[in-house]
């Protein structure tokens, strides 16, 4: 057995993919601990000598994983997911480049591509993009008209709200969103009584309607990956199309044959 064959064998595990599971929740825990003052003055240095260990281990596991299974490697794009992850942690964190510290935190979205079911879950994600697409320009027009109309109506009576297009539509998205949107109603009510109706077909129409259009197309995308990953698969014993065809053209052939030897019997 190659080297490399051996390799692919070790990376490709469970226990190995365990493994690098438990680095990757290390990880995260230790990032997460170096934004306490007290921890970092107390365990600083410890905390620094695991997250260089970490990254010790996110770079051979990678180097490894490429090695083994050569440039088919880069044909998964989970493969390229966590090759961009381990550079962005190998990209320098002093100096001007300090605010990238900050993104050593994504070393914990590794998990996503170590664990099947969160792979799933955003592989269902992925393909429900295109019908996420019109629903979402489809909310974007609404946010716009609704805005202009806002701005018309509604820009002498709260300034602080609609006093132009652009403090329009972030109020109406703060209202879509159902935060303090009674606050906003009520303000404008006190002044125009007959707002209510505004608002109400606005939230009727945005958070009732569209954005629960947006999780019947998630819903919809996870079904359709789950019902793919349980469909019943043949069995390796069950005769396939091709078996059966050849064996019937077998079956011809021997009759001909045997029709042939027939006839010349009984010429």
């Amino acid at each position: 057995m190659s080297v490399r064959v051996r390799l692919r064998e070790i990376v490709d595990a469970p226990v190995f993919q365990q493994v690098i599971m438990g680095v990757i929740v290390l990880n995260a825990i230790t990032l997460g601990a170096e934004t306490s003052p007290s921890l970092v003055a107390e365990y600083g240095p410890v905390l620094h000598a695991v997250d260089r260990a970490v990254l010790v281990v996110f770079v051979v596991e990678l180097v490894a994983r490429i090695y083994a299974h050569g440039w088919r490697f880069f044909t998964d794009p989970w493969n390229w997911f966590d090759t961009v992850i381990v550079g962005i942690a190998l990209l320098p964190t002093s100096g001007a480049f300090s605010v990238l510290r900050a993104l050593r935190i994504l070393r914990a979205l590794r998990l996503i591509s170590i664990v099947p079911s969160m792979r799933r879950v955003v592989s269902a994600l992925l393909g429900a993009l295109p019908g996420m697409a019109s629903i979402a320009a489809l909310l974007l027009l609404v946010l716009y008209v609704s805005a202009v109309m806002a701005t018309k109506l509604f820009s002498g009576l709260s300034p602080e709200y609609f006093g132009d297009l652009g403090d329009s539509l972030f109020t109406l998205f703060q209202v879509m969103t159902g935060e303090a949107w009674s606050e906003v109603a009520r303000t404008v009510m006190s002044k125009q009584p007959l707002a209510w109706i505004f608002f109400v077909t606005y939230i009727v129409v945005t958070t009732f309607t569209v954005l629960n259009l947006f999780i019947a197309v998630a819903v919809s995308a996870m079904e359709a990956q789950t019902s793919r990953r349980t469909a019943p698969q043949p069995e390796d014993d069950e005769p396939t199309l091709a078996a059966v065809l050849a064996e019937l053209r077998e079956l011809r052939a021997l009759h001909e044959a045997a029709a042939r030897r027939e006839e010349s019997s009984v010429g």
